[in-house]
């Protein structure tokens, strides 16, 4: 199994940016992708068919009850705030970040290796601890387009930018 984890957050509906980074994402097969929120409507979560995905709700995504039933017609995991899980070894701890509150806590209980988290829109990748907090970047309404992989034995994350 790839233990190569991409991450994507703030898509926010906008179709031509998701395609381009999906197709980034397949390109490298990686064996999770996780969207850290702010999808906003049920047909967006089917541009990622094919992709080993997990997802949570960030502020933005107000149809609920149809991303539930969409991720569950596709066969992923159920979508909720939070997702804690293992994945290639190690912990992880997601959520999109509304509160950023519940994003210092993950990361300061040092109970996961991995905290991630979006919408600010912007990238990050910290360590704290044994702890690392990474936000992918933004597909929309950002200063540039992006999204991270992650290495999870080696902590190593890359940004890759996608063009607009």
């Amino acid at each position: 199994m790839n233990s190569l984890v991409g991450i994507i957050s703030d898509t926010h509906e906008d179709t031509r940016m998701i395609r381009k980074a999906v197709s980034v994402l397949a390109a490298r097969s990686p064996g999770l992708v996780i969207h850290c929120g702010d999808i906003i409507s049920p047909p967006v979560i089917e541009l990622f068919q094919g992709l080993p995905m997990r997802f949570v709700y960030g502020n933005n995504d107000g149809e609920r009850s149809g991303l539930t039933m969409k991720c569950a017609e596709l066969g992923y995991l159920g979508i909720d705030d939070t997702a804690c899980f293992d994945f290639g070894g190690k912990s992880f701890f997601v959520n999109h970040g509304t509160r950023s509150r519940i994003i210092d806590d993950a990361a300061s209980s040092q109970l996961y290796d991995y905290v991630l988290h979006g919408h600010t829109h912007q990238r990050r990748n910290e360590l704290q601890g044994r702890t690392r907090i990474i936000n992918p970047g933004a597909l929309f309404s950002a200063d540039d387009y992006s999204i991270a992989f992650l290495t999870p034995e080696t902590g190593e994350v890359e940004f890759v930018e996608i063009s607009d």
